[in-house]
């Protein structure tokens, strides 16, 4: 059916770019136009050109966000995705009774980020944290750790609440993958003589490859986003160890005052974050693998 006007597909889709022009649209305007002036938020603004990019090229704390975030990506792509993966698998067997199982993985997911973060601070704690607490209760008082306060320990820490957070929300994506596989095929492969690991890596994972892919986006594209939990927990410290992108760009900007340099922090940040998803979509399709819902 034809519109009664030519002008009726553009006041049905008006809205939506008037809201994302202003949403983001102008901010990223402002945000490119700012990268190259120097600014504190309340002086004048002085125009200085590409003077922010070369001092980000040339920033060692910056340039080492990126290696923790890149840490980070690696770490939760098996904390989070594989174990979820492997979640899913066990909460999908044939016969079990797994609907409170899923409820209580799923839980943390649903936790504001800010009670978690708190939560896990005290759980760390140095000084009567639960951690520590088992580890001198079963004789091991050697193995004791400061373990948000040492460089060695502070990052890894947080990999593994970021684990606990969303390897339940992995989980349901791929719970949800493993049961539309027809069951038609599992019934076959199980009067085969199929055990359930068998229908689990020869049937259930080449079937959920495509959500397995982009499961991963999600949770590389996720990593750039993170801020609240690093924040709360160690606030990049200590010694930067923990800093990612997100975490000095406030540093810079709301304690520094440098809003000109953050600008440009946030563009080069950017254009990283889409360089990244490029080339992985690149990789995608040079594997020759399409994702199916």
């Amino acid at each position: 059916m034809r519109p009664s006007s030519r002008w009726t597909p553009y006041l049905l889709v008006g809205p939506a770019v008037a809201f994302f022009t202003f949403v983001v649209g102008l901010p990223l305007i402002g945000t490119i136009a700012l990268s190259f002036t120097k600014w504190s938020g309340t002086n004048r603004i002085k125009f200085i050109g590409l003077d922010n990019f070369v001092r980000a090229f040339h920033d060692d704390v910056y340039r080492l966000t990126y290696v923790h975030t890149f840490i980070y990506i690696a770490a939760t792509l098996v904390l989070e995705v594989a174990v979820g993966f492997g979640l899913a698998g066990l909460v999908s067997v044939q016969g079990k009774r797994t609907a409170w199982y899923r409820v209580t993985f799923f839980i943390p997911v649903m936790l504001p980020m800010v009670v978690i973060a708190v939560l896990w601070s005290f759980i760390y704690s140095d000084d009567g944290g639960l951690i520590n607490s088992f580890l001198t209760a079963i004789g091991h008082d050697d193995w004791r750790q400061v373990w948000l306060g040492d460089p060695s320990t502070a990052l890894l820490a947080i990999c593994v609440v970021s684990g606990w957070i969303y390897a339940g929300f992995y989980m349901a994506i791929f719970y949800a993958g493993m049961q539309r596989v027809p069951q038609s095929l599992l019934e076959a492969a199980r009067l085969d003589g199929a055990s359930e690991a068998d229908l689990f890596f020869k049937i259930k994972v080449p079937l959920v490859r495509g959500m397995t892919e982009v499961a991963a986006l999600l949770c590389i594209t996720g990593a750039f986003q993170s801020f609240d939990l690093f924040y709360v927990m160690t606030k990049g410290g200590p010694d930067h160890a923990t800093e990612i992108v997100t975490t000095y760009l406030v540093s810079t900007v709301f304690v520094d005052h440098e809003v000109g340099y953050g600008a440009a922090l946030s563009v080069v940040m950017s254009v990283v974050v889409i360089g990244t998803g490029l080339l992985y979509v690149k990789l995608r399709r040079g594997d020759g693998v399409d994702v199916e819902y």
